[in-house]
C-alpha cells in the first residue's frame, strides 16, 4: 500500500466544495481544511505508485476549483 499527502490550493471561497468532492474520491483516506498557504490537505491510499499517481492526475486534479497541488509520498508508515 502506497501512501501519500496532497496539500491542496483552492480558489477563493471554494475550499469547502473542493473538500467535500475530494472527500468522494475512491483512495483518499482523510480530507482536512486548513490555513496557511494551502487550504486543503487530504491522505489518499493506493495499491502502487502507479495507482497513486493515476488517483491524483486523473481524479484529484480534475475537481473543479483546485488552482495547484503538491503530493508529500510517505515514506516510512
Amino acid at each position: 500500500m502506497v501512501q501519500a499527502y496532497v496539500l491542496i490550493q483552492t480558489e477563493v471561497g471554494k475550499s469547502s466544495s473542493v473538500a467535500e468532492s475530494i472527500r468522494q474520491l475512491a483512495g483518499v483516506v482523510a480530507t482536512d481544511e486548513v490555513t496557511g498557504p494551502y487550504d486543503i490537505i487530504c491522505k489518499l491510499e493506493a495499491g502502487s505508485v502507479e495507482d497513486l499517481g493515476m488517483l491524483v492526475l486523473a481524479k484529484v486534479q480534475e475537481v473543479s476549483g483546485i488552482t495547484r497541488t503538491l503530493t508529500c509520498t510517505v515514506v516510512h508508515a
